[in-house]
């Protein structure tokens, strides 16, 4: 029985780094002077997501240079701002999405002489990432397999959520297959129709051509 539950426990913990791991991004961007750079996250309904940001600080102990301040804009995939900030050299966000689709964060830098390259330290994180477990277990006192099992429970629900998503961008797909199929066939057929009017048109007036000249 002990094996078994070991077992179990050591199942869910896997799982829930191998979501966390695909639903987790941390990565450090570098941005040039007066030009922008943006990173997507592919995002379905009521998926929860948190993101934070700071300007790596080329002068250590010292405030940030003026070159080294960003605007940072995070934008839905219908265009509906849910982060703003100008002139900054760090921030948070935390939202909802309201729709699926691809959401994107785009940082500025802020055109500068002599040109500077702004490196920015980045961390966005949605679904199951954005839980922490530590604060959960602290609040409920959620000991040992309960603890674990909750876990699993909440990480099953994740891939349930996840499995749904995928399945409506296959059937989105497949209706843009046969879409494309359609249209593809209808072209297909209208160039036949165009190429065979060509031809006996042509024949046509061959058939003209040498009556008027006598050779038929």
């Amino acid at each position: 029985m002990k094996k078994r539950t070991a077992e179990v426990v050591m199942a869910a913990a896997i799982v829930a780094v191998l979501v966390a791991a695909e639903a987790a991004m941390g990565l450090r961007i570098d941005v040039r002077s007066g030009t922008s750079k943006c990173v997507k996250e592919e995002m379905h309904v009521n998926s929860m997501t948190i993101g934070k940001y700071s300007v790596v600080n080329p002068i250590i102990h010292l405030p940030p240079p003026i070159s080294h301040k960003i605007t940072a804009r995070v934008t839905s995939p219908l265009g509906q701002y849910y982060h703003y900030a100008v002139d900054t050299d760090h921030g948070n966000f935390a939202f909802t999405a309201a729709e699926k689709g691809e959401y994107k964060i785009c940082f500025w830098a802020a055109q500068h002489i002599p040109p500077a390259t702004v490196s920015v330290d980045f961390e966005w994180k949605s679904g199951y990432a954005t839980i922490d477990w530590s604060k959960i277990a602290k609040r409920r006192q959620i000991q040992g397999v309960e603890f674990e099992l909750r876990k699993m429970f909440d990480t099953v629900l994740t891939i349930h959520d996840e499995m749904f998503f995928l399945r409506e961008r296959g059937e989105e797909m497949q209706a843009l297959t046969r879409s494309t199929n359609t249209k593809m066939a209808t072209f297909s057929f209208l160039s036949l129709l165009v190429c065979m009017s060509v031809a006996a048109l042509q024949i046509w007036h061959l058939k003209k051509f040498f009556e008027h000249k006598k050779l038929v």
